[in-house]
């Protein structure tokens, strides 16, 4: 019996040593993101204990998943009474492996924490089909090193200590000749069951109906300590985990029928019978003296996590964004303008034709491509060359397979571009590529054709790389590289003018998502989808900035609406000009949000649970108890993603008879 409890003990000192190391990782994430922290966490010490001990309580999930099988390996061993050099050593390796995933989970959260605001979820495999790209992405970024580093250290320190209480241990069971008894057996057979079960019971992490869900670390109002709690393994094995039931596939928000009745009304519209439940045929004003007289080119540049926070129109005290915050008094802009998601695919596939991000979910991707109607494929058939310029590699996010499939005649990537201009894993930097494209756009408008390009930028997104030649007037490089993103679109603008064709052109500036800027007021931070949306084009639009809530599905019908076209609209947006929404929607993967002027709506379908703001004139948030003024908003984002899904699922995305 001796020697059983020995082998117990050491099973129980590898359990707590572990819980030790993901405690300190948790600490570590605490550290870093600590000034999330509200006023309220900050007066009271006690809660950010309590969020710890919620960590520990999940780690102990986890812990007990991996040490299920050693357990019933030790128990199995006992009984055969075995305790030789194989068991410790097939043990050690063990522990090492499936730790050593656990440590490489938990250090790869805390920077990904401090950007997205969220723990690691099943959102990253997205990242696996572009191995070079994203170990270029991690190797390239120095802030990144020290937590490979510190991954590295801790994990090499676990192995060492499991190694040495694995022989000491080893040692003790040796010394041990007499065999167990009978009885002492029993004893054996029914303590290890009395484990087993308690292990099972860790795992299961609660009493009640339901095991333990994310949902259970969420015991406060302050956002940053209700996630700290949350082990990011845990969170990484139950949102792949609910990616695998077959209902998750697809959004279940409410009734496919009720939700297209809602969007029918709030959209006003009927629909087309051979189309879709809500197509709708736009036509041509005809007016040959206003704006499609002059069948005026289109530019649209997208800009890398260009969040409106780093505006000083916005707020931003330091002057990161001086251009833009020139051209955005010059221009036809919007103060309320959101983006549909807060990944590029997102704001690319909403842009173009006008249909929500689906959470996390990446519709651009798939072996079938999809067939949408949207902005290249109108202004394609209405006599437009149309051209889309990336900086990264053409297959990035299915980028080059859809977008041909959909509208653009031309698709300009890393593989067009000298080898030497590559700067890292996204390839070239935003400047050359704005060079790189002028003289393709020149190239067609001689042509006598207009043409429709989008540019979209990359710099502002790790690893970041600030060119020699520009002089930035900020210390970090998380804003340097705001202040050169801004420049470039600058340089950009300065050669556009000179060629002939800038007078005869709209140029369409927006954030292709947000970013996480200062400290996150909400589970959703709103500077992530706040985004500046610009229509330029000074002989053509009169300057004017407009209040009204408006999302990147809403630039394709305004921009055609501009153009004064006729098409069949086959989508969510509407134009900004002549309609109006109640309030704006968007996803964050797995967050739902919906806002108007007085009130922020969050939703979380993984778990069900439902988080509400009041917004003070001066938007500040004020979390508040769900109530029935909250349902509009509520039944506003509902009706649109699940009409979208519907609209997806049967294939009724384009513009032509079904």
């Amino acid at each position: 019996m001796k020697r059983f409890l020995h082998l117990l003990a050491y099973l129980f000192i590898v359990h707590l040593s572990a819980l030790l190391v993901t405690t300190l990782f948790r600490l570590a994430l605490f550290a870093s993101s600590h000034h999330q922290l509200s006023a309220e966490a900050l007066s009271r010490p006690s809660l950010s204990g309590l969020a710890l001990l919620h960590g520990v309580w999940f780690d102990n999930v986890i812990g007990c998943y991996i040490l299920l099988p050693a357990l019933v390996a030790v128990v199995a061993c006992a009984l055969c009474d075995y305790s030789g050099k194989a068991l410790f050593r097939s043990c050690t390796v063990y522990f090492s492996v499936l730790y050593g995933c656990v440590f490489a989970i938990s250090a790869a959260d805390i920077p990904y924490f401090g950007y997205f605001f969220r723990h690691l979820n099943s959102g990253i495999f997205e990242w696996f089909g572009y191995a070079g790209t994203t170990v270029g992405m991690i190797t390239g970024e120095r802030s990144y090193w020290l937590y490979i580093g510190l991954f590295l250290l801790v994990l090499a320190g676990f192995v060492y200590w499991v190694r040495q209480v694995g022989k000491r241990f080893r040692l003790l069971t040796a010394r041990i000749a007499a065999a167990p008894t009978l009885l002492e057996r029993g004893g054996q057979a029914l303590a290890g069951a009395c484990l087993i079960g308690l292990c099972l019971f860790g795992i299961r992490g609660r009493t009640g109906y339901n095991p333990i869900k994310v949902s259970a670390a969420y015991f406060c109002h302050d956002a940053f300590l209700n996630q700290l709690g949350v082990s990011p393994t845990f969170n990484l094995l139950t949102s792949v985990l609910d990616d695998l039931r077959p209902e998750n596939k697809q959004l279940h928000l409410m009734d496919e029928q009720e939700a297209l009745r809602n969007a029918q009304a709030y959209l006003h519209r009927s629909g087309e019978a051979s189309v879709s439940p809500l197509a709708i045929h736009r036509a041509a004003h005809r007016d040959t003296t206003g704006i499609a007289a002059r069948r005026p080119n289109v530019v649209l540049i997208m800009m890398e996590s260009m969040s409106a926070s780093f505006m000083q129109r916005f707020g931003q005290r330091q002057r990161l964004t001086p251009f833009l915050d020139s051209l955005y008094t010059r221009s036809l802009s919007f103060s309320r303008f959101y983006s549909a998601g807060i990944h590029t695919n997102h704001g690319l596939y909403a842009t173009h034709y006008s249909f929500p991000a689906m959470m996390k979910r990446n519709l651009m991707k798939g072996t079938v491509i999809p067939h949408y109607s949207g902005l290249p494929t109108v202004l394609k058939q209405h006599g437009y060359h149309t051209l889309f310029f990336m900086t990264h590699e053409g297959q990035y996010d299915n980028m080059n397979a859809f977008f041909r499939t959909n509208g653009f005649d031309e698709v300009y990537s890393q593989e067009d571009y000298p080898r030497e201009k590559v700067v890292n894993s996204f390839g070239v930097q935003d400047d050359f590529l704005y060079q790189y494209a002028l003289p393709v756009l020149n190239r067609q408008a001689a042509s006598g054709q207009p043409f429709f390009a989008t540019l979209l930028s990359i710099s502002n997104h790790p690893p970041y790389v600030i060119p020699p030649y520009f002089h930035p007037t900020t210390s970090q490089p998380e804003t340097q590289i705001v202040e050169y993103a801004d420049w470039a679109v600058r340089q950009f603008f300065a050669e556009a003018r000179k060629q002939p064709w800038f007078a005869n052109t709209i140029f369409v500036l927006e954030g292709d998502h947000g970013k996480l800027v200062g400290d996150a007021e909400c589970e959703l931070p709103q500077s992530y989808n706040h985004i500046p949306l610009m229509i330029y084009a000074p002989e053509i639009i009169a300057p004017e900035e407009k209040e009204c809530f408006a999302g990147q599905i809403d630039i394709q019908p305004t921009l055609l609406g501009l153009l004064d076209l006729d098409y069949t609209q086959n989508n969510f947006g509407i134009d900004l000009l002549r309609e109006q929404r109640p309030c704006i929607f968007y996803t964050a993967d797995n967050l739902i949000a919906a806002r108007d002027a007085t009130k922020l709506f969050l939703y979380n379908p993984e778990t069900g649970q439902e988080f509400c703001y009041r917004i003070a004139p001066d938007g500040k948030l004020t979390h508040t108890t769900p109530d029935k003024s909250f349902l509009p908003l509520k039944t506003y984002s509902f009706s649109m993603l699940q009409s979208a899904e519907y609209l997806v699922k049967h294939g009724e995305t384009t513009a032509s008879a079904t």
